[in-house]
């Protein structure tokens, strides 16, 4: 029999609506698995997802998943996509009857099936343990790593609370929430000498209390990777968004030694998509987290170092080396640095609205905040496909979502399939020629004023919660000086070097610049940094794949 290798209850999760199949094949799996695992059984998708969110909350493991494809309101693939953005490690088993074979054999593709088992099981022995040994042997050799979970006291409505939590969810650490207002929350400010003036206040695993704590110090309780292991490498990734992290998975799978460098946590603002549907190879859709935590899965076993919360401040040439420089005063050097530090969402301008940020105004999907807008009305700025997509998935939950567009429509910024999806959905009302004016608010967000940018005329709308989605400013300021750039921030690279046929005067080399190297040899660029790029996931990851073919050709002929 197969038993858990860790001394923590690995859990084995099944999920059916007929009672009896649930307890009949919970037993099977108990009298099998029950002495080195923990059963836990569920009869509907939603209450499988509880029991699935609990234990990430707890950092307990889930090695199996086995979930019945004909269930009411949420059938087993539904279920196994989401839960896969839960457990993205767990392995996974649809039972099914004969006549839905095909629907198993379709799951292969959307959520990564591992197996499909016909109903009856009967004999276990032969049917059932068998492929269970093979999925936990599996499990076993994979990056499953045990994290004990860590607890963040806060209070709902503070801006540095939202932000650690935000970082923690982005970055996939299991942790706990206690409201600084609830008797285990005060229990546990008491126990660490804090008086709760200041939050949040974050007890890390090993039991160490940080108050108000900055991204870098998190980071490094919580187990993430802030430090690289050695000083010079062959390709430093600075981003972690789909460019950086597809230059990663090429750089580290085709032996180049590579780092990633992230500020934040990798995704980017793709990581941040609820979904995103137009992406090669996921027919049915696949969440911003779901494809980061894939890429990054990917990258790390190939060999690349992943560095969480290290911010670069300066880029410099030494000989042939390539300098990088942390906000720390540390620095890392390499043969050559790929620039896909990406785009962040420009901030709204109108008064109030600094104020209110982290406390009921939001720039992106905040993972963190969408579970609390359940039946309440949600403002989204923004007329492009994050502005969509968060809108869409917002709807699912929430009593109203109203779409503000500056623009007269949808059509010259969002796709199509996406605005389909709005005007099928009866909560969502799109209000074009429509500004924010003013927010207000004490404590969080109250109310919004809104103006017709056609007539001037404003009016106050009440309003908890309003998600940002406007424009792309790139974070490149740091590079100023060191590689050309548009007169908007993004860097230029190739052909854009050269609109007269010569490269630029600081050009030191005989040969023109590649296709995305910038204005200093060795160093490239890729994604949404890039002048003239595409600004989608794809095109992202592709530029990431081809700087590093790239990256080949500079190091074959230094």
């Amino acid at each position: 029999m197969a038993q858990a290798t860790d001394a923590a209850r690995t859990v084995i999760l099944t999920v059916d609506d007929d009672p009896g199949v649930s307890r009949a094949i919970a037993r099977d799996l108990r009298r099998h698995y029950g002495g080195g695992y923990r059963i836990v059984r569920a009869e509907s998708g939603e209450s499988a997802l509880e029991a699935l969110r609990e234990l990430k909350l707890r950092g307990d493991l889930v090695a199996v998943i086995l979930a019945d494809y004909r269930m009411p309101q949420m059938n087993g693939i539904e279920f196994l996509e989401q839960a896969l953005a839960v457990y993205p490690g767990a392995r996974r088993v649809l039972l099914t009857a004969y006549a839905d074979t095909n629907a198993a054999i379709d799951a292969i593709n959307v959520v990564d099936l591992d197996h499909y088992l016909l109903k009856p099981w009967d004999p276990p022995e032969e049917k059932l343990y068998p492929v269970v040994d093979d999925l936990l042997t599996a499990w076993r050799s994979s990056d499953y790593r045990p994290v004990p979970a860590t607890k963040v006291v806060g209070h709902r409505w503070s801006a540095r609370s939202s932000y650690v939590r935000e970082f923690l969810a982005r970055n996939q650490v299991p942790y706990r929430w206690y409201s600084s207002d609830e008797p285990e929350g005060r229990r546990l400010l008491d126990a660490a000498g804090a008086d709760g003036l200041r939050l949040p206040l974050v007890i890390a695993p090993d039991g160490t209390a940080m108050v108000e704590p900055d991204a870098p110090e998190l980071a490094a309780r919580v187990g993430l990777a802030t430090t690289p292991t050695a000083d010079f490498y062959d390709l430093v990734v600075i981003g972690g968004g789909p460019a950086g992290l597809g230059a990663a998975v090429y750089g580290a799978s085709e032996g180049l030694r590579t780092v990633l460098v992230e500020r934040s946590a990798t995704g980017g603002q793709a990581g941040q998509s609820s979904r995103i549907e137009n992406y090669l190879g996921f027919p049915d859709g696949v969440s911003g987290a779901q494809l980061t935590e894939r890429a990054r899965r990917q990258a790390s076993r190939f060999g690349a170092e992943i560095l969480a919360a290290r911010e670069v401040t300066g880029l410099e040439r030494n000989g042939a080396a390539r300098v990088v420089r942390f906000s720390d005063g540390s620095e890392v050097a390499a043969h050559s640095v790929i620039l896909a530090t990406g785009v962040s969402y420009r901030h709204l301008l109108a008064p109030g609205c600094a104020d209110l940020t982290g406390r009921g105004v939001y720039y992106g999907s905040s993972l963190t905040e969408a579970s609390s807008c359940e039946d309440q009305d949600v403002y989204i700025v923004g007329g492009a496909n994050s502005a969509g997509q968060a809108a869409v998935h917002l709807s699912r939950g929430a009593k109203s979502v109203t779409l503000l567009v500056r623009g007269k429509s949808l059509t010259a910024s969002m796709s199509y399939y996406l605005i389909q999806q709005i005007e099928e959905a009866p909560n969502i009302t799109v209000r074009p020629r429509t500004v924010v004016e003013a927010a207000h608010g004490e404590e969080h967000l109250e109310r919004l004023t809104l103006r017709d940018a056609a007539t001037g005329a404003t009016e106050a709308v009440d309003a908890q919660w309003m998600f940002v989605f406007i424009g792309a400013a790139p974070l490149t300021d740091w590079l100023d000086g060191t590689v050309l750039r548009d007169e908007n921030g993004f860097i230029l690279a190739g052909p854009d070097l050269t609109p007269d046929g010569r490269p630029p005067a600081e050009w030191e080399l005989d040969r023109p610049p590649y296709h995305l190297e910038t204005s200093v040899p060795g160093v490239f660029v890729a994604g949404d940094a890039r002048a003239r790029s595409a600004k989608r996931v794809a095109s992202a990851v592709g530029e990431g794949a081809m700087a590093v073919m790239l990256v080949h050709r500079y190091l074959e002929q230094s």
